[in-house]
């Protein structure tokens, strides 16, 4: 049983598979640089997982168009190589038309690579600056945030103050206030006593009978708790008899 022989291609075929390339490789380019301006790839903040989605989306697109522009890139590439070994392997085939051709494909080749290039190292310059600001935008939110809370902690400290402080002017107020009414009672007591005092120094026989009668009370106690007691001794003589 004998292999199938695979013929190799041919200039033409190898021109057309060329020219196939380039033409899907410029179409690829086009979408692959309006894809990379209209995509975000640093998501906004959200509270949704959902808002993130069509984003990371968008971004992996780009992603794999980039490796497919770099397979085509690089199958241009070797298509090219196999027509220089033919054009060089076959006598007479090397006309000038068929070396400004191959020249030709060369260069259109080296434009895209270095557009593919060019567009992917300023998406890559374009992500790390998004990456860049919003690492800053949330530094700058967190030290915010901190800042928020710090200021929510002043201003309730703040109000523990002022409570205190009103409630020791409050106690202060009521000390002054009772302060002021010892003060008058005791002015009251005073002018009493020295009314008290006066009337006793004009009438001292009022103040005798009133020395005789606090004697004459203080006599009645003694007595009637010597009799309370009395009776109370008898009581518990009686009781345990």
């Amino acid at each position: 049983m004998t292999e199938e022989v695979v013929p190799k291609p041919t200039w033409e075929d190898l021109r057309k598979l060329a020219r196939y390339l380039e033409n899907e490789i410029d179409t690829k380019l086009v979408s692959y640089s309006k894809m990379g301006a209209n995509t975000t790839f640093i998501s906004p903040a959200s509270d949704s997982d959902s808002d993130t989605s069509p984003l990371l989306a968008s971004d992996r697109m780009v992603e794999s168009l980039s490796e497919e522009i770099d397979v085509l890139l690089q199958q241009l590439s070797q298509v090219n190589n196999d027509m220089t070994e033919i054009s060089t392997a076959t006598p007479g085939l090397a006309t000038r038309a068929l070396v400004h051709t191959l020249q030709r494909h060369r260069d259109i080749l080296q434009d895209y690579t270095q557009e593919f290039r060019k567009t992917r190292n300023n998406l890559k310059s374009r992500r790390e600056r998004e990456e860049l600001l919003t690492g800053v935008k949330n530094e700058i939110d967190s030290s915010k945030n901190a800042l928020n809370r710090r200021m929510d902690l002043y201003m309730k400290e703040n109000d523990h103050l002022v409570s205190s402080e009103r409630m020791v002017d409050e106690q202060i107020r009521i000390a002054i206030d009772t302060k002021e009414n010892l003060v008058t009672q005791r002015a009251a007591f005073k002018k009493i006593q020295h009314r008290m005092n006066d009337l006793a120094s004009r009438f001292p026989a009022i103040n005798n009978l009133i020395q005789k009668i606090n004697f004459k009370k203080r006599k009645d106690s003694i007595i009637l708790g010597c009799v309370l007691g009395l009776c109370t001794f008898l009581f518990i003589m009686y009781a345990f008899r």
